[in-house]
Formats: structure tokens, C-alpha cells, sequence
């Protein structure tokens, strides 16, 4: 999921949010999307919780990444704290999703 949060706060313009079934698939996820976006000339600036694995974040200025666990994703529920940004359509790129 990726979430529009740019005009609610100032320190980023999307969260996109993911999970893993089990810490080694929050692991490969979010090393998998470091490399990825590594391959496109954009270093993270900074890489929490990938020793536990339940939340890793991820921060690449203009996006951060959340990689949580199943469990975790339940419990933070990211998506209802910010449920009233807009969402975009993924598998469109990021133009906006329908409300």
C-alpha cells in the first residue's frame, strides 16, 4: 500500500507499507527493496528494526518504506492512523487511487 502523507506531515511525501509472513520474509523484503531502489542511484538514509525484523523502516527522504510483520502490521494498523490520506493505486504507478 502506498499512502500520500506529504500535505499531513513534513518529513516525507509517501509511506508505503508492506508485511512478511515470518521475520525471514520482513528481512527479504526489505532487502530486496533497498537493492531495488539502490539500482535506481537512491541509498537509504537510514535502516531501523531489521535485526528484530517485526518493523523495519526505511527511510529514503521523499519515501519511507514499512516493512512489518503480519502481527505488527495488525497491531500499528498504520493504514487507519492515516486513513485520511489518499492512497495510490500501485499497480498503476502512482496515480491516485479511487476513494
Amino acid at each position: 500500500m502506498v499512502i500520500e502523507v506529504g500535505d499531513l506531515i513534513a518529513i516525507t511525501d509517501y509511506f508505503v507499507i508492506s508485511s512478511g509472513n515470518n521475520d525471514r520474509q520482513v528481512r527479504a523484503i526489505a532487502e530486496e527493496v533497498e537493492r531495488q531502489v539502490k539500482g535506481r542511484g537512491v541509498s537509504p538514509r537510514a535502516v531501523e528494526g531489521l535485526d528484530d525484523a517485526r518493523w523495519v523502516l526505511m527511510d529514503f527522504g521523499d519515501f519511507v518504506v514499512h516493512v512489518f510483520s503480519d502481527e505488527a502490521r495488525s497491531f500499528y494498523n498504520l493504514e487507519r492512523l492515516w486513513s485520511d490520506a489518499p492512497r495510490l493505486n500501485w499497480s498503476l504507478g502512482l496515480d491516485r487511487a479511487e476513494a
